[in-house]
């Protein structure tokens, strides 16, 4: 096989690790020789990119919580800053992860490099004077959204709105009977997804009031059934540990990963904020989010955001459609009613269908297809 382009392609944890492989195998079919170097999940590797170390060290979550492992970072991105310039790839493509992403893609950018960012940090809701420092960086922004592409045009950034990836692989109407049989669940009867994050910090800081919410849901309905999947080896461990402690072992189902299969067997989802969400949406599932960062962080973060919602649907959707409960609002009280919510509602329910359905059919675009197209369009740039 004839050698193709190298393209550097960076992640940083694992909602970029499946963009990342899509866009890598989306690539390879119009270079069929090509090489990925970088930072890559599992995804991403077995799509053929090769990783210049774990992925799971760019994991943090949170403003304050970065500072115990800053000297780490810069390390890593001094590694791959020296790495790149030395091969000098075709086109940099940086996923998500923006504090850590743009400022590898900058020195690269200053030095002649293509780069390229997919996802759309969130300028649009806070800090938006962080557009002078985008455009410094990047040739082109990849976004999964449509509003975040009338952000970058009135910004005279190079943009294309490509969908999303889950939108293409999700069926629009989710097999919920043959999710339950994969996993060995109950045709019928009650199922609750807990989905408690897929990073550490989100894990110890969430699940201690989801576990207590579903001690109160099972007290409610003994026959409720309720799935944790859990995203790695590590969370696994984790959430066994914290299920033995709460005394629910053997009231709750803990699965390794399988988290959309979870989540299309479910009747609700009671999930942390993040790109799960999207996933719901997709699955056309009942949500309630739950979410809480460190005291500072979380005091930061309100002085700098715009906006009223977290949660993916409801800043997909004109008018809220999900419950969203925050920091001290997230108690286990809280979260428990908000799940009985979406019990025995359907015609609250079938609203939620319906306007799940519309989002699904606005991002369905051949995301992956649409991504590799704008990279390899720098390519040729390059080559002209």
């Amino acid at each position: 096989m004839a050698a193709g382009p190298l393209f550097a392609i960076i992640a940083g944890e694992m909602s970029g690790d499946i963009l990342g492989a899509g866009l890598i195998r989306a690539l390879r079919e119009r270079y069929p020789g090509a090489r990925f170097i970088g930072v890559c999940g599992p995804e991403m590797q077995a799509a053929g990119g090769e990783s210049l170390f774990p992925m799971e060290r760019l994991s943090v979550m949170g403003l304050t919580e970065v500072l115990p492992r800053l000297r780490e970072l810069f390390r890593l991105r001094r590694l791959l800053v020296d790495t790149l310039l030395r091969e000098r790839p075709a086109v940099v493509i940086t996923i998500d992860s923006p504090d850590f992403t743009l400022r590898v893609a900058r020195p690269l950018h200053d030095q002649g490099l293509r780069t390229v960012h997919y996802v759309s940090p969130s300028v649009w809701a806070w800090r938006k004077g962080r557009i002078k420092g985008i455009k410094a960086a990047i040739d082109h922004m990849l976004t999964l959204l449509p509003f975040e592409a009338r952000f970058y045009e009135e910004h005279d950034l190079p943009v294309t709105f490509v969908g999303h990836p889950l939108a293409d692989m999700i069926p629009m109407h989710p097999d919920i009977a043959g999710a339950r049989a994969s996993l060995g669940l109950p045709e019928t009867g009650r199922v609750l997804a807990v989905l408690p994050g897929s990073r550490g910090g989100e894990v110890r800081k969430l699940l201690p009031d989801f576990l207590a919410a579903v001690s109160l849901l099972r007290a409610d309905d003994p026959a409720l059934t309720v799935v944790i999947p859990a995203a790695t080896a590590e969370r696994e461990a984790e959430i066994s540990a914290a299920l033995q402690q709460a005394g629910l072992s053997d009231q709750v189902r803990l699965v390794a990963g399988q988290s959309r299969t979870v989540m299309a067997a479910a009747d609700a989802v009671l999930m942390a904020s993040g790109t799960a969400t999207l996933e719901g949406t997709l699955l056309k599932k009942p949500m309630v989010v739950g979410y809480r960062v460190g005291g500072i962080t979380y005091a930061i973060a309100r002085r700098l955001v715009s906006l009223e919602n977290i949660a993916l649907p409801n800043l997909l959707s004109s008018t809220p459609l999900i419950p969203e409960l925050l920091q001290n609002d997230m108690t286990p009280q809280a979260l428990a009613d908000a799940v009985r919510g979406w019990f025995d509602a359907p015609q609250r329910i079938a609203a939620l269908e319906a306007e799940f359905t519309r989002i699904h059919e606005q991002l369905r675009q051949n995301a992956s297809q649409r991504a590799a197209a704008a990279v390899a369009a720098l390519v040729n740039e390059e080559s002209a």
